[in-house]
């Protein structure tokens, strides 16, 4: 009996790719433009999950003063560097293509579901040349209103040719876990990625700390 689900929604950031390094570069140059230090990678990695404005609050945050016109100030600077710089040192997490690939060969689509902008994430995924894996890939700006909204999962599932009932999501932080959880799909959550807080806060129904565990991970759940 197959117990994996029907579609399978993954969060990009943190969840497939670690984009921390290309990130971090790019909330650097708009620091800099804005006159400020530029803030660790490590640190890049615990702000990240809610979109530019977030991470640009985040990193002004951290080197000073924030208001609403240095974050608007620093957003063409961050999106316009990071586009250009989007696939330099962002490499997939280790196994997660074996993953993707053992999946699609058991009729599991795939989606993605993320608060990067729709334009980013698909130049993203082309760059790693997964163009063609994914039967959806929503943004941030794909819906009137993003994650942890569960109406955006529903849209990326809606777009993929999927249903809610046969769908499960995964992802790396309380946005992911908050959004599966408001959606009603079982989450899984992985120990590797962008989290502020440890992997076992986030309410996950199950935690892997390689993708090698993650087509198990999904039978299991289908098994409750």
């Amino acid at each position: 009996m197959n117990l994996l689900p029907a579609t399978v929604v993954f969060d990009l950031d943190g969840t497939l790719v670690d984009t921390a390094p290309d990130l971090c570069a790019a909330l650097n140059h708009a620091l800099g433009v804005l006159g400020r230090r530029g803030v660790p990678a490590e640190d890049v990695r615990h702000m990240v999950g809610h979109g530019a404005r977030k991470l640009l609050e985040r990193g002004l945050a951290a080197t000073g003063e924030m208001t609403p016109e240095l974050v608007e100030a620093g957003v063409a600077p961050f999106l316009a560097f990071y586009a250009a710089n989007i696939a330099v040192e962002s490499r997939p997490y280790d196994g997660v293509e074996a993953a993707m690939d053992a999946l699609a060969a058991a009729g599991v689509r795939l989606a993605i579901c993320t608060n990067k902008p729709a334009a980013l994430s698909a130049k993203l995924v082309e760059a790693l040349g997964w163009t063609g894996r994914f039967a959806a890939n929503l943004g941030y700006d794909s819906v009137p209103s993003p994650k942890p909204d569960a109406e955006h999962l529903f849209a990326t599932i809606a777009a993929a040719g999927g249903d809610r009932a046969t769908t499960m999501f995964v992802g790396d932080s309380i946005t992911d876990t908050t959004t599966a959880r408001a959606a009603g799909i079982p989450v899984v959550a992985v120990s590797f990625g962008f989290s502020d807080r440890p992997v076992e806060q986030l309410g996950a129904d199950a935690i892997i700390d390689h993708y090698d565990a993650l087509v198990p991970a999904l039978r299991r759940l289908g098994a409750r």
